[in-house]
Parts: structure tokens; sequence; C-alpha cells
């Protein structure tokens, strides 16, 4: 009797998420579609802008002649998380933001805006050398999850970009 009031439910939440136009965001017409090999990041300057880049490159496509532009700012500050008996901070907090625009190249407008924020810690204890490894393996990973949100940003934005 359980098992078929769970398939029940299972094929009745299908019927649901058919019926209200749900399509996945990869699927070949779906909003990945509008955004692969159509948007041209402009990079920041800094490590961090590198990263970043690298990583929405990865998912987007690199395209120098492409229809969208996207121009992330990058903010980023450390904050103490951990400190020591002797008052030492042992573990610090990356925190990031990155605000964006989305323009339309062909029209010179702005087709989205807004700004994702995350975090990534790391440990001070160690080595200076050790220390300055767990640092910027902190910043690549905060890049990563903030390419993560960013894409899916723009893929919520995507069914309403221009042809």
């Amino acid at each position: 009797m359980s098992c078929f009031s769970r398939r029940g439910l299972l094929l009745s939440s299908l019927f649901l998420l058919a019926a209200c136009g749900f399509s996945p965001a990869y699927a070949p017409s779906g909003a990945g579609d509008a955004l692969l090999n159509r948007v041209q990041i402009t990079a920041p300057s800094t490590r961090a802008g590198f990263l970043l880049t690298q990583e929405l490159e990865s998912r987007l496509g690199r395209v120098p002649d492409a229809r969208f532009e996207l121009s992330p700012t990058i903010l980023l500050r450390s904050t103490s998380s951990a400190i020591s008996e002797d008052n030492v901070a042992t573990r610090l907090n990356l925190l990031g933001r990155v605000d964006y625009v989305l323009r339309d190249r062909t029209t010179d407008t702005i087709v989205s805006t807004g700004s994702v924020d995350s975090f990534n810690g790391y440990s001070t204890s160690g080595t200076p050398v050790a220390v300055q490894a767990a640092e910027r393996d902190a910043e690549a990973r905060l890049m990563r999850i903030l390419a993560d949100q960013l894409i899916t940003r723009l893929l919520a934005v995507a069914h309403s970009l221009p042809e």
C-alpha cells in the first residue's frame, strides 16, 4: 500500500512539473543554449578576476565576437573566524562578492544586473608557504562558487534574452 501511494505521488508530481512549463536548462532548446557561446567576459585584471573568467568561460564558452558582454566586478575581503588564546588569527574567512552587468552588444542595452556573494575559509597556522598556498586555494574555490552562482542567475534570465 505504501509503495502504491509513493508511485502515485511521484507520477502526479511529474505531470505537475510538465504542466508548469518546466524545461531543463541544459536541454537542446533550454536556457543554456541562449548563453552558450554567446557571452564575452570582460576579465578584471587581478588573479581573482582571471580565476572567475576561467570558470565562466569553461561553462559559457570563449567567444571574441559574442552577442552579449558580461562585466563582473570582484570585491574581496578577509575576516578572522578563529582566534587563539594569544590573540592571533588561526583561521580566516575570505568574503567575496561579484557585481555583474550583462549587456547586449548590438543594442548597447543592459539586459541583466545583479550581484552574488559567498565565502570560503582557510587556516593560517603553519609555515608562510603553507598559509599562502591555503589562501590561494581558498580564493580559487571562492571564484568557482561565485561563478556557479553567477551562471545560475544568468540561466534564470536567459529565457528573456533577445535572439
